[in-house]
């Protein structure tokens, strides 16, 4: 199969493509990044990633690399290159190359701009939703700006290290007493009412686009959402549990610490919802 990525303005096979040594997302992680699936010939949830993608390069200052109109002709004529029929696609976008150096550089510095596509099965994602994950819980030591989608990681993938080394598949940061988000995905309980209970939007956690969208379906579904912290331990009485993001959807939480959640299985409320989200996300809506 073709591994074929889009490199500053340049088609090129992934082994041969390459940045700059000196490029500020490299040295500073002076950059951002979106994740954006596509399935059965639909982009889902592509119009929020890429509203999210310009919220990021505004917040950080950086120059939009192209239009809208010209990243979704580069983002489609990439999936074709590579011959894909699933795929995720992952973009980002760098302040350009400039000598080191912590101020920004230079007004004609150009951006940056990098795309690669990847197969996903979404069959073994629905069976790994079908299982449910268990997750452990880990400080949140993050920056304060963690609403920008930037390619500044390294606590997230801590944690998530600190995740799979304890058998888990995702870690839950905790601030305050409270649960913010995953390493890699926004936390969910549902409350013994049925209520689905989020984290409101704000600087501490990322604005999941897969989470804005499960809000609208769960909302169609008659299903009150509350968006307000919660604790490790209310989390642990939850009748349910579940993360969303773009490569998870909707996937239901069987145990936090080890400790089961609800029946230690996944629930009803989780799996309708995901059945939902992705239904409409495969009409194309």
């Amino acid at each position: 199969m073709p591994r074929i990525a889009y490199v500053n303005g340049a088609y090129t096979p992934i082994e041969d493509a390459s940045v700059h040594i000196e490029d500020r997302g490299y040295q500073f992680a002076d950059g951002i990044y979106e994740v954006v699936l596509f399935v059965a010939g639909e982009f889902w949830d592509l119009d929020g990633h890429l509203k999210r993608w310009a919220r990021s390069l505004r917040e950080l200052e950086i120059k939009a690399p192209m239009s809208e109109g010209a990243l979704r002709i580069v983002i489609r004529k990439l999936i074709e290159k590579n011959r894909l029929k699933d795929c995720m696609v992952y973009m980002q976008a760098t302040r350009g190359v400039a000598p080191r150096n912590h101020p920004f550089p230079a007004d004609d510095v150009e951006p940056a701009l990098v795309l690669t596509a990847k197969p996903i099965d979404l069959e073994k994602l629905n069976a790994k939703s079908a299982k449910g994950i268990s997750v452990i819980t880990a400080p949140d030591i993050r920056w304060g700006r963690v609403d920008i989608k930037t390619v500044g990681l390294l606590p997230n993938c801590l944690a998530k290290e600190q995740a799979v080394r304890a058998g888990a598949a995702e870690a839950w940061l905790v601030k305050d007493g409270k649960v913010t988000e995953g390493s890699s995905s926004n936390a969910w309980i549902v409350d013994d009412k049925g209520a689905l209970i989020t984290h409101p939007l704000g600087e501490a956690i990322l604005g999941g686009i897969t989470r804005q969208t499960a809000i609208a379906v769960a909302e169609s579904l008659q299903m009150k959402v509350v968006e307000r912290a919660f604790s490790v331990d209310e989390a642990l009485k939850a009748r349910e549990a579940f993360i969303t993001s773009a490569m998870n959807l909707v996937t239901p939480v069987i145990a936090i610490d080890g400790r089961k959640v609800g029946a230690g299985k996944p629930g009803p409320i989780a799996a309708r919802l995901r059945a939902a989200y992705i239904a409409r996300c495969g009409a194309g809506r």
